[in-house]
């Protein structure tokens, strides 16, 4: 979590003037009525659950002296006196954990001073979790301690389950340092599993460190991630019974850059060994540990996931779209309403993020992420096309699926006691601090504590639609009662079949929600207890897997999941509609296999590990993926450029996407040649080919000239009617250039017939300017090729454009520039990225189709003699979009071509329809010569716009007049930023489609948008291709894309790893799996291009990567 940060010696002197006295109970929860709700909030006095995490904000005890005074407590759920229901055990930070005996009927009773497993009191108890840790059946209780305490008073307590008493009350005693665990570490929370595989439950203590590390050396940082710290988490390996920590010895980082607040444990590569997911506070970045099977671990997230989240809090790992494969959601704080992103969010600071990236931190951004799993060892991050990143302060995920349709729902605790990072406290405090000179003393830093606004926020929970996406049903499920939660857990505490939540919250009482699935008729269930072998008594790591009517449902036994907090260890499968199951498959620790066949529904089923049988090796059958890798081109990176730098009100980067790729047989020796145009600084160069896929003699000498441009795109054809085919390159870019400058200029280079070109001087016309896309045809009938040259955007004036260009070439080289005649509207056009032919209406002439960044997608038809915009003939409504590919085909037979755009795709903040479009408002507001481009998005039905107040404040100098704190800025709409005096001679553009789309000329000539899959989406798509992939007679579809230059608000769009659709003949696709496809092409793909069995993806600044597709008909 983003904070503000006090000079340590205020911080660390207060705790021993702790009091514990009771505070007053406050933020009594709002209610909100719901319809027709799956749940139910009981009362405390209907349950007898009466627990509140009280904490009070006074002289001893504050944000500011214990900056995770507010990160709350856990719930631990399980049967504890073996009577068959759950009880629950909450953790308080302060006053008295409880522990409540479940009697049935959802009615509890406190049993804490009676069972003995009160604790220590005083502070601070964060998580608490049920494990059986001696192998006896029962299940005992281990808390965590954490604060800014002597040791002693940090350490962590375990509450070892004796058994009942005469009146069924279980007793315990503590025995932490018995067992070796009475760690004195800052703990958070912990989970106990088996990573040797040697059948008893060894222990991941999650640790964090109290105190902020301020240094900014990233060989500071690299010695101090290697140096074990007191603040590090730990890794106990159970010897015997006794717990001995392996830490170091199993290549677990125990480092004082430890801030851990979640951690999930599950076989995340399928390998059959559990593997721990850590999520880190503050810049340290997530660690994704992969067991080794040899006791060690190794830390893999940079190979296996794009991005994180920054300041990441809670997590869980679940199978959410049923395809087997576990998948791994991470939560953050990026709010969900305008109000608050622009009050809590710090601008963009592109030197400290790379500072952090220098330090070896990775690509953190701050919201929630979903990393879907891709089953070849990689992860696609959705969380945004999923709708679940923005949930503001959020701190427990749990998934399960609470309405019992077979698909796992998500359910997020929510909350902040006080609005830490408001950026108006923020400059504040900061202001306070330097007016007392750093010299503060108590009452100061409570009266800087009550100056802070408060927020009651409200949980999130969400229904699974089964396509990847969620929708957001707080309200009509029940579940909108505002609160600062914290730990939560799920369990069927009436035994009903359905699952009821436990939340524990600050200042507040506990939250008991009764599920009402069952009662109100939502679906069937099955109910699975596994009783595992030797000391693993709940198959901690067992996988379940349940086969209902063609389908299956996957869940790894973890009862640690969520924020500080265990879940029953009874597992709950929805079926649906579905009256029976087909079977049970359990896979236990270790390989062994139960399997349970037509299991009665709605009822529990309770599974052995002791019944089951050893798998027996399956014939290995060889299926070969669509596409294998058969080689790769390297080339240089190309100089970095920042057009943010440029042109700060950018939302995205434009330099740096070229696309000029060409294959074409240069030198005439039968093998096709790749003409790879460069990046800024990289000259062009050629790749000679060999045949079967093997190229050689990079050659760049005819380009070393024009190393200073940026080759944005290539055509190859024969210009002046020697028979050989010439090189036309585009140059374009932004960063470093401005109109008229030679770097701008088009180039075209002669073949000598031997692949030897020279480039040709006062070829072209003379005019530079930055190209987007260049396409050949015969603009003027004379059977001689011509050139569209369409202009990408006037450097530093985003988004003016220079329009497009025709220019009419003699057969011999040389080429005019007749626009003006031929087609006048074309100097107005936006900011084309691609261009393409297609004879729209069957008339033997082929229309010009253009695409680009904010503007419509446009036709032009020739009439007479001039080409018209005839755009309206062939769409019912303009298509405004950030287009940036286009390819044109007969996907579904009909003898009528459809178009493919690439787009920014549904992976984004961004938002845009027909009713509420993005609008883009340009005009040089303060009069300093550069264009100031602010976009605008709705957000809750109002559109805002898009930077943040320092950002458009430090370009439009004369609105800091008006805006004078963040609160203000935060509230104004679009329409309000500006006068309507100040917003004359402004334009806009408004954008109503982000959408990756496929256009179908329906009956009436017009073009209509036909659904494709939902991959198609998961990131902006610049490349595209078409061949029939599978051998089925049927045209398919390959697409690439990502964006990687843009505001960290964004972050990199990278979710494209190379996506396969599977044409069926008739306009429809099937989106084939990574795994299937065997295609995982991480980067910037910037061009496909087919070439006989292979394909070539240009990946930006990586080279050519050469996959071969294997024909199955």
């Amino acid at each position: 979590m983003k904070r503000f940060r006090l000079p340590c010696l205020l911080i660390t002197s207060f705790w021993f003037l702790f009091s514990c006295d009771k505070a007053e109970q406050k933020n009594i929860p709002e209610v909100t009525i719901a319809s027709d709700p799956i749940f139910r909030l009981l009362s405390s006095d209907s349950t007898g659950i009466s627990f509140s995490n009280l904490i009070e904000e006074n002289l001893n005890l504050n944000v500011l002296m214990y900056e995770y005074l507010y990160n709350g407590g856990g719930v631990a759920v399980g049967d504890l006196n073996q009577d068959g229901l759950d009880d629950i055990y909450f953790s308080a930070n302060v006053g008295q954990n409880q522990l409540y005996l479940n009697e049935g009927n959802l009615k509890f009773k406190d049993i804490t001073q009676a069972s003995g497993a009160t604790g220590r009191p005083g502070p601070w108890k964060t998580g608490v979790v049920l494990v059986d840790i001696n192998g006896d059946g029962k299940l005992d209780i281990y808390l965590c301690h954490s604060g800014t305490l002597q040791p002693e008073k940090r350490k962590n307590e375990l509450f070892v389950n004796q058994g009942n008493d005469s009146n069924e009350i279980p007793q315990f005693k503590e025995m932490a340092e018995d067992y070796g665990i009475a760690s004195e570490a800052t703990s958070t929370s912990a989970a106990f599993f088996d990573y040797d595989l040697d059948g008893d439950l060894d222990l991941f203590l999650l640790n964090h460190n109290t105190k902020s590390i301020q240094n900014f050396d990233p060989t500071v940082t690299k010695k101090l991630l290697l140096e074990k710290h007191e603040a590090g988490s730990q890794l106990f390996e159970n010897q015997n019974g006794k717990f001995v920590e392996v830490t170091e010895k199993a290549g677990i980082s125990s480092s004082s850059l430890s801030y851990g607040l979640g951690v999930s444990v599950a076989d995340i590569n399928g390998d059959g060994w559990p593997d721990i997911y850590i999520g880190n506070d503050y810049s340290m970045p997530d660690y994704l540990y992969i067991n080794q099977k040899n006791g060690k671990f190794k830390d893999e997230i940079q190979s296996r996931l794009d991005h994180v989240s920054h300041f990441s809090m809670g997590n869980d790992i679940a199978d959410i779209n049923n395809d087997g494969l576990l998948d791994i959601f991470t939560l953050d704080m990026l709010p969900e309403d305008n109000l608050r992103q622009k009050l809590l969010l710090s601008p963009d600071n592109f030197e400290m993020f790379q500072l952090n990236l220098d330090r070896g931190f990775y690509y953190q951004y701050m919201r929630n992420m979903l990393h879907i799993n891709s089953g070849d060892g990689t992860f696609r991050e959705i969380g945004q096309l999923s709708g679940i990143s923005n949930t503001d302060w959020s701190w427990s995920a749990l998934f399960s699926d609470f309405d019992l349709d077979g698909w796992k729902d998500l359910h997020i605790t929510n909350g902040y006691l006080r609005d830490y990072n408001n950026q108006d406290f923020l400059k504040y405090m900061d202001n306070y601090v330097r007016t007392a000179g750093g010299q503060l003393k108590r009452e100061d830093l409570l009266n800087l504590v009550k100056s802070m606004s408060s927020s009651n926020l409200k949980n999130y929970t969400f229904k699974n639609n089964g396509d990847l996406t969620f929708e957001n049903v707080s309200a009509s499920w029940g579940l909108t009662q505002n609160a600062n939660s914290n730990g939560a857990a799920y369990a069927d505490l009436d035994n009903d079949g359905d699952l009821d939540l436990i939340i524990n919250n600050i200042n507040a009482p506990a939250f008991v929600y009764e599920n009402l699935a069952i009662q109100k008729e939502k679906g069937n269930f099955l109910k699975i207890e596994l009783k595992g072998e030797g000391q693993n008594t709940i198959g901690q790591g067992a996988l379940v897997k349940v086969f209902t009517n063609g389908s299956m449902q996957v869940q790894e036994q973890n009862i640690y999941r969520g924020f500080q907090s265990s879940v029953s260890p009874i597992l709950v499968f929805g079926l649906g509609q579905n009256t029976k199951a087909d079977s049970v498959q359990v896979i236990w620790p270790g390989g062994k296999l139960s399997q349970l066949s037509a299991p009665q529904t709605n009822q529990k089923h309770v599974i052995s590990q002791a019944e089951a049988s050893k798998i027996k090796p399956k014939s290995v059958i060889n299926s070969m993926p669509l596409l294998t890798q058969a080689g790769k081109i390297t080339v240089p990176k190309s100089s970095e450029v920042n057009d943010f730098k440029r042109q700060p009100l950018l939302s995205f980067g434009i330099s740096g996407n070229g696309k000029a790729l060409v294959v074409e047989d240069f030198d005439g020796d039968g093998n096709p040649d790749i003409f790879l145009g460069g990046g800024a600084g990289i000259s062009g160069r050629l790749f000679f080919g060999k045949g079967n896929g093997q190229f050689d003699r990079p050659d760049s000498a005819a380009f070393v000239s024009a190393a200073l441009s940026e080759d944005t795109d290539a055509l190859s054809f024969d210009a002046n009617g020697d028979d050989f085919p010439d090189l036309l390159i585009g140059s374009g870019g932004m960063h470093q250039f401005f109109d008229g400058e030679p770097g701008l200029q088009d180039r075209l280079y002669l073949n000598d017939g031997n692949g030897k070109f020279t480039i040709s001087a006062d070829a072209l016309p003379n005019e530079a300017f930055s190209t987007g896309s260049l396409t050949q045809g015969d603009f003027n009938t004379d059977g001689i090729t011509d050139i569209f040259v369409g202009g990408r955007v006037v450097p530093g004036q985003y988004p003016i454009a220079p329009g497009g260009r025709i220019w009419i070439g003699d057969g011999k080289g040389k080429f005019t520039d007749q626009t003006a005649s031929l087609a006048p509207d074309f100097k107005n056009l936006g900011m084309i990225t691609d261009s393409g032919w297609a004879d729209l209406d069957g008339d033997g002439q082929d229309e010009l189709i253009l695409v680009g960044d904010a503007m419509p997608i446009t036709i032009f038809s020739k009439s007479t003699d001039t080409w018209k915009n005839t755009t309206s003939a062939y769409f019912e409504s303009p298509q405004v979009g950030f287009w940036s590919e286009l390819l044109i085909e007969d996907w579904d037979g009909d003898g009528k071509p459809e178009l493919f755009v690439g787009n920014h795709g549904e992976n984004s903040q961004l938002f845009a329809s027909d009713t509420q479009p993005m609008e883009l408002l340009y005009k040089d507001f303060d009069a300093n010569g550069s264009i100031d481009a602010i976009l605008s998005y709705y957000i809750q039905g109002e559109k805002y716009p898009s930077p943040s107040r320092d950002e458009v404040l430090g370009q439009v100098l004369f609105l800091k007049k008006r805006y004078l704190d963040f609160k203000s800025f935060s509230e104004v709409k679009m329409d309000e930023l500006f006068t309507p005096e100040e917003r004359k001679d402004s334009r806009s553009i408004f954008i109503n489609r982000l959408e990756t789309s496929y256009f179908v000329l329906g009956q009436n000539g017009k073009f209509q948008p036909k659904s494709i899959p939902l991959e198609s989406q998961f990131s902006p798509v610049f490349a595209a291709a078409s061949a029939d992939l599978d051998g089925d007679g049927n045209l398919d579809l390959i697409l690439g894309g990502n964006l990687f230059d843009t505001k960290l608000k964004f972050g990199r769009y990278d979710a494209n790893h190379g996506t396969i659709l599977l044409g069926k003949g008739n306009g429809e696709f099937v989106a084939q799996t990574p795994l299937d496809s065997g295609l995982s092409l991480k980067g910037e793909i910037r061009k496909i291009e087919v070439l006989g069995d292979y394909l070539l993806f240009y990946i930006k600044d990586q080279g050519i990567y050469l996959i071969k597709h294997h024909l199955s008909k």
